[in-house]
C-alpha cells in the first residue's frame, strides 16, 4: 500500500472535513491531468497552462514532472460563505525573499523564508501575508531581526513598497481578499495606520467594529468584496486596536506554535498568546507549518505527506475545526502525489454535508485567472540555490479547502 494512501484511509476515516480536505488534497492531480501535471518535462515550457516543470531531491524524485503553480482559490468553489469558512494560503516571512538586495554596502546576515516575489505570490494564490515591521531608520520597514531591534545586515525596504504591491493586486481584483498578519515592532505613534493610509490601502480596510468578538461567524465573503472591505489586518500588540483601529491578533485568531513545535508529528500546540486551539471565543484559527530555521531544499519534502498529517492533527486539537490560514516557508516548493492518482474518494458535498457514492474527484469550479508568476529563471530544472518547483499544489488543496464545520 502506497503511503499515500494510507493517509488517505486515515483521513476518511475522520469527520467529513476531513475527508473534504483530502478530496481537496487531490485536487491537482485530478483536474488539470490534461495539461500534463505529473508527466516528466525538461522545461517550463514544456508544462501547460498553470503548470511549473520541477523536482524534489529530497524525497528522491529526481525526474523533473510538471507540477501545478497556481492555488485554486478556495471560493471559487462554492462562494458567498462566512470569511471564517475558508482556508487560505499565507507565507510566512513573506517579505524575506532570497535574492532580495541588501541595503548597499551591506552583507545582510539573515534567513530567508520564501523564494518569489509578494506581488508573484498573490498572483500565485496566496492570500495571506505575514510582515515583521520595525522602526528603522526614520521610517517603517521590514525586517528579519532579533530581540525587537532593526539592523542594516537585517532589513529588507521599507514596508510600504510591500504594501503598494498589495494595494496593486487588490486594485487589480476587486473580488479577492488579502488578509495581513503583523509582528509588530512598531512604536511610532499612529505608525501602523498611517503607514496603510499612504500605501492607500485604508480604502480597502475591514473595520475592526465588525469583526466578530465572541467566535460568530464573519461577514460572507460576497459581502466583504460589495463593501470593499477586502484587506484584513491584524497587529500583534493589542493596545493599537484602541488607539488606531488595527485589530489584536489573538482576540480574534488561534494560533498553534511556530517553528519546529509547530512540525512535530502528532503534537499542535498553541502558541503562548493565544487561546487554547480549541477555545469557541474566536472564529478564525492559523495554523503555522515551518520549521524554525527554513531550509529551501527541504521545503518540497515538508509540504508532502506531514503537512496533510499535520492538518489531521490540528484540526483535531482544535476541536473539529479545519485551519482558517495555513502559514508555510517556501511556498512554491511542495512534492507531486502521483501516486494518488488512482485513489478514489467519498463524493462528499459541501453544501449538505452528505456523503454520496465514491467516484475519482472532478472540477466544476474555476480557478485564480492568470500565467504562473516567478522572479527566477523559468529554464532551469534544479540547482542547489535556485530550485523552484512551483507550490506544493499537487497535495494544493490542504491549503485553499473550502471547508463546513
Amino acid at each position: 500500500m502506497s503511503p499515500c494512501f494510507t493517509v488517505h484511509r486515515s483521513l476518511c476515516r475522520a469527520p467529513l472535513a476531513i475527508g473534504f480536505l483530502y478530496l481537496s488534497l487531490l485536487l491537482s492531480s485530478f483536474l488539470i491531468a490534461h495539461a500534463q501535471v505529473l508527466q516528466s518535462c525538461t522545461e517550463a515550457t514544456n508544462c501547460g497552462p498553470g503548470l511549473y516543470c520541477g523536482n524534489c531531491p529530497a524525497l528522491g524524485k529526481t525526474q523533473p514532472i510538471c507540477t501545478r503553480g497556481q492555488a485554486i482559490i478556495p471560493n471559487s468553489f462554492i462562494n458567498g460563505l462566512p470569511f471564517n469558512k475558508y482556508t487560505w494560503l499565507v507565507t510566512h516571512n513573506s517579505f524575506s525573499i532570497v535574492d532580495a538586495p541588501p541595503l548597499p554596502g551591506v552583507q545582510r546576515l539573515t534567513f530567508y523564508n520564501q523564494e518569489d516575489t509578494v506581488t508573484n505570490q498573490l498572483r500565485n494564490g496566496v492570500r495571506g501575508l505575514m510582515l515583521d515591521m520595525y522602526d528603522f531608520e526614520g521610517d517603517i520597514w521590514l525586517c528579519h531581526s532579533f530581540r525587537g531591534q532593526c539592523y542594516n545586515f537585517t532589513a529588507f525596504q521599507p514596508a510600504i513598497n510591500t504594501l503598494k504591491e498589495v494595494e496593486s493586486f487588490l486594485s487589480e481584483n476587486p473580488n479577492e481578499i488579502v488578509t495581513i498578519i503583523i509582528e509588530d515592532y512598531v512604536h511610532t505613534p499612529k505608525g501602523l495606520i498611517n503607514l496603510f493610509t499612504n500605501a492607500g490601502l485604508d480604502k480597502y480596510w475591514f473595520p475592526v467594529s465588525k469583526m466578530p468578538k465572541k467566535g460568530e461567524d464573519w461577514p460572507t465573503v460576497t459581502e466583504m468584496v460589495q463593501e470593499n472591505h477586502r484587506l484584513v489586518v491584524f497587529t500583534s500588540i493589542a493596545s493599537k486596536e484602541a488607539e488606531e483601529g488595527v485589530a489584536y491578533q489573538w482576540k480574534y485568531m488561534l494560533e498553534n506554535e511556530a517553528g519546529d513545535p509547530g512540525v512535530k508529528p502528532g503534537s499542535c500546540p498553541s502558541r503562548k498568546e493565544s487561546k487554547p486551539l480549541n477555545s469557541k471565543s474566536a472564529s478564525l484559527f492559523l495554523m503555522n507549518y515551518f520549521p524554525t530555521y527554513p531550509v529551501e531544499t527541504e521545503a518540497c519534502k515538508e509540504h508532502s505527506t506531514p503537512l496533510a498529517q499535520m492538518v489531521g492533527t490540528c484540526y483535531k486539537a482544535a476541536g473539529n475545526v479545519m485551519p482558517n490560514f495555513l502559514a508555510v516557508n517556501f511556498y512554491m516548493a511542495g512534492a507531486p502525489f502521483g501516486s494518488c492518482n488512482n485513489v478514489t474518494i467519498p463524493n462528499v458535498s459541501p453544501v449538505t454535508n452528505t456523503a454520496g457514492s465514491t467516484s475519482p474527484l472532478s472540477n466544476t469550479a474555476g480557478s485564480f485567472t492568470g500565467s504562473v508568476q516567478f522572479s527566477k529563471s523559468a529554464s532551469k530544472i534544479q540547482s542547489p540555490n535556485s530550485f523552484v518547483l512551483f507550490l506544493f499544489f499537487s497535495i494544493s488543496s490542504i491549503l485553499i479547502i473550502l471547508w463546513i464545520q
